[in-house]
């Protein structure tokens, strides 16, 4: 299987996040990308290519243009202002507050962001542009004729939405993707989301259509990050009501009853018959990840590649979550080799 891997996800490399009300450690840094690529290199999976530029135009298709036009802008705004640290909010338009978008940088980064643990740094800019050309040169392999490709992108991008950034996501990389493969000829494409949180991003980009089917296997949002979405009630709306499907999941939920989960997924897919599934490849649902609780061990992601691909369809892998750093390679690796064993 051919990897798009780019070296410019190092530069998004934020200092620290607020979590569990305190400044840490980001725990999605540049090591995640790293030990990945490493392990596709030494179990020789496939190729690895670096990805061709695209331009904004695809990424425009999906997202906000000023919320694009924001992170094109926002470091060079706030360095202006002589601060030369990482950008965080430090509130949030929410019930009844007025639906304005301020003019000054640190208002709208409030406005565009949905918590405080995503810094915008000096190099986000680069490394979300580069991150969305290698999941859209992953979806040109899958046009000319490739069975699948995996799009190392980081910084991930499920949690982010048309206008707004959150849980380490600035662009929807998959939902680009999907958009680009539907701009393209694909009539229909399904994504699959199998990381620990929802995709809440991607959910709210193709909740109200027909043409893209969305589901995802996460932790139930009464107890879970990021709470607000991911609902097994979320069903779509307009014309996509009965294209969304949500299987939350209780904190701590046996191997078993995720891979049950995963066979309702696979099945609503096959009912859809796609002309291209992309899969966002969270792989924190291994047990021993620092911030999720699910209980899959590193064989487990082999399963889950073979069980992708009988469905039999053009797959598109662009990685999300996974922070037990150590063995995210193996863990990755295994779901592409599980794949490659039954294509």
């Amino acid at each position: 299987m051919l990897t798009v891997y780019s070296d410019s996800h190092r530069l998004q490399n934020g200092r620290a996040e607020l979590i569990d009300g305190t400044l840490k450690p980001c725990f999605e840094n540049p090591s995640r990308a790293d030990m990945v690529l490493t392990e596709v290199r030494a179990r020789e999976l496939g190729d690895i290519i670096s990805p061709r530029a695209h331009g904004l135009d695809p990424i425009l298709r999906v997202h906000d243009a000023g919320y694009v036009g924001f992170l094109q802008t926002a470091w060079e705004r706030w360095t202006a202002m002589g601060r030369d640290y990482d950008a965080l909010p430090k509130m949030w338009q929410i019930r009844r507050l007025r639906e304005a978008i301020p003019e000054h940088v640190e208002g709208q980064l409030c406005y565009y962001s949905m918590d405080c643990g995503t810094p915008l740094t000096a190099g986000t800019w680069p490394a979300i542009t580069a991150a969305a050309d290698v999941a859209l040169t992953g979806a040109d392999r899958l046009l000319m004729g490739d069975r699948a490709a995996f799009a190392l992108t980081r910084p991930p991008g499920h949690h982010a939405a048309r206008d707004y950034c959150g849980g380490y996501c600035f662009f929807n990389n998959a939902a680009i993707a999907a958009q680009s493969l539907r701009d393209r000829g694909c009539q229909r494409v399904a994504i699959l989301d199998v990381d620990y949180h929802h995709g809440n991003g991607t959910q709210d980009i193709f909740y109200d259509r027909s043409d893209v089917l969305f589901l995802s296997i996460h932790g139930d949002p009464r107890t879970e990050y990021p709470f607000f979405l991911g609902f097994a009630d979320e069903k779509g709306e307009g014309a996509g009501l009965g294209y969304n499907y949500n299987f939350p999941l209780p904190a701590g939920a046996s191997v078993s009853n995720w891979f049950v989960a995963l066979d309702c997924a696979l099945e609503q897919i096959d009912r859809f018959a796609p002309d291209a599934l992309v899969v966002s490849l969270g792989v924190d649902t291994f047990r021993g990840d620092p911030i999720s609780k699910f209980q899959l061990d590193s064989p487990d992601f082999v399963t889950l590649g073979s069980r992708l691909a009988s469905a039999g369809v053009p797959t598109l892998f662009c990685l999300e979550g996974g922070y037990a750093v150590d063995p995210i390679g193996v863990n990755v690796a295994n779901v592409l080799a599980g794949f490659n064993a039954r294509s």
